[in-house]
């Protein structure tokens, strides 16, 4: 397991960990972003379809939008050279057609989390209002993970991600989102594999979100009293 955090309005960080993990379905907000990009490169607006196929990939999770969609943005290269723009140091798109075994950190998704919902960006303020729109719009049967560590009743912008191995049988799963806790922002990522079960890797990361969430603001609100 790794886990990040990082404080909106005092930038800053608290981590655990710093392996290396599979993205699963998390990696769709990066190739969102990688797309948003290129077409402010190319001074034009998604298609009709491109939205489509944007709101399918990320409220709903579905992967033949995602497969759509990475080949659009040019697969692996296309990712890897937005990501230089985005501030992401350790992640590398995954081979082929195979977009759910690209390689991350939980900080560098707390970079790209920055990169969405930061001002210090080179995603301009409509595509970062699109990216924050969909991830705030997840579907309900997906509202697990980071949102846990949130306070009662404030909105979350969520993206998770789980994959079973083909060859263990285990499961990886993570989630990543801006959160509200203790009148604080904070941008959370938690990634995990080797749960035996879908289930019990949701609940392991929803248990290290909530911890960590907690323990941050108290040592944040330390820090401000002391």
């Amino acid at each position: 397991m790794s886990v990040a955090l990082l404080d909106k309005e005092t930038e800053k960080w608290a981590t655990y960990g710093g392996d290396v993990f599979d993205t699963a379905s998390i990696v769709k907000v990066d190739i969102l972003s990688t797309l948003l990009l290129q077409a402010q490169d190319a001074d034009r607006a998604l298609t009709a379809e491109e939205r489509d196929l944007t709101t399918d990939m990320i409220e709903n999770s579905d992967n033949d939008a995602t497969s759509t969609l990475w080949t659009a943005i040019g697969s692996a290269a296309g990712l890897d050279k937005a990501n230089q723009r985005l501030g992401l140091k350790q992640t590398r798109g995954g081979e082929g057609t195979v977009w759910g075994l690209t390689q991350t950190t939980a900080v560098d998704q707390v970079r790209l989390l920055a990169a969405v919902f930061g001002d210090k960006s080179p995603l301009n303020a409509e595509s970062r209002s699109y990216v924050r729109h969909l991830m705030y719009h997840i579907a309900p049967d997906q509202d697990w993970g980071v949102s846990a560590a949130a306070d009662t009743g404030k909105p979350t912008a969520l993206k998770n991600g789980w994959l079973q191995r083909s060859q263990t049988r285990m499961w990886d799963v993570n989630s990543v989102g801006q959160i509200e806790k203790n009148g604080r922002t904070f941008y959370v990522a938690v990634l995990s594999n080797g749960a035996g079960t879908e289930d019990s890797g949701i609940e392991f990361v929803e248990q290290a979100a909530r911890a960590a969430a907690t323990a941050f603001a108290k040592s944040l609100s330390r820090a401000v009293t002391s």
